[in-house]
């Protein structure tokens, strides 16, 4: 079953511009994303979606400096950036990961994708809230698809499967249970202002090792409460 990682990655970013290429211990953000992401068992591919845009050329020579699989399509329909990048690859299923989560959690993915593998749905929910930024989402090629064909609005183009968990009952789905020692959604392991790079920074610096398991991570922010309280009161933006 051909299984594939899909990173969108942005320069744009309004509260934290040129985030994904920020440094964060001895490399930069979106190195310690892939990196990750590449240690998730039963993928084929890691591709980074990024736009056409000029200010994410800084991204593409990234991509050719790391020998790193791109694709560049609209920067603000970014379903249709998704689905297009996805096509060449003809996957069963899509990985969904981005680029402001540089401890995404390899470990629990590689769960997931042996969850598809054996539950064969379109998209998989997870059981539980997680620290943001540690999740990925797990979603056939076939429901993307019929996402492009289906989800019009705006909402629908900016967040790629939105549209899949506002209409739950169109789609086959499954529970993926996370195991206990991921279930703090009161960290804030994401990097989209200031204060949560402060906090990552401080993270990478401790560990200074891309590949530390988000368990550890998370053990980390448990122990040491003032480094968690850097971005505690961090508010994510809303959908609409």
């Amino acid at each position: 079953m051909n299984v594939i990682v899909i990173i969108q990655a942005r320069m744009g970013s309004k509260r934290l511009p040129g985030k994904v290429l920020k440094k964060l211990g001895s490399t930069d953000a979106l190195n310690y994303c892939v990196k990750r992401c590449s240690k998730i068992k039963g993928v084929s591919d890691v591709i980074i979606a990024t736009s056409n845009l000029s200010q994410d050329d800084a991204i593409v020579q990234w991509c050719k400096t790391y020998n790193v699989k791109f694709f560049r399509g609209s920067e603000e329909d970014v379903l249709e950036r998704y689905v297009q990048c996805a096509c060449t690859y003809n996957p069963k299923y899509v990985i969904r990961v981005t680029a402001d989560c540089p401890f995404v959690d390899y470990e629990m993915a590689s769960g997931i994708v042996d969850f598809i593998k054996q539950q064969q749905v379109d998209i998989v929910d997870l059981g539980a809230t997680l620290p943001r930024g540690l999740a990925v989402e797990a979603i056939s090629y076939s429901a993307l698809q019929y996402i492009d064909q289906h989800g019009q609005e705006p909402r629908h183009r900016e967040h790629v499967t939105y549209y899949a968990y506002e209409y739950k009952d169109q789609f086959t789905r499954a529970t993926y249970q996370p195991p206990k020692n991921r279930l703090h959604p009161e960290l804030r392991i994401t990097l989209d202002t200031e204060e949560d790079y402060t906090m990552l920074a401080a993270v990478a610096q401790h560990f200074n090792d891309p590949y530390i398991p988000s368990s550890e991570v998370i053990k980390y922010l448990l122990e040491h409460p003032e480094i968690a309280a850097l971005n505690a009161h961090v508010e994510q933006k809303p959908v609409i």
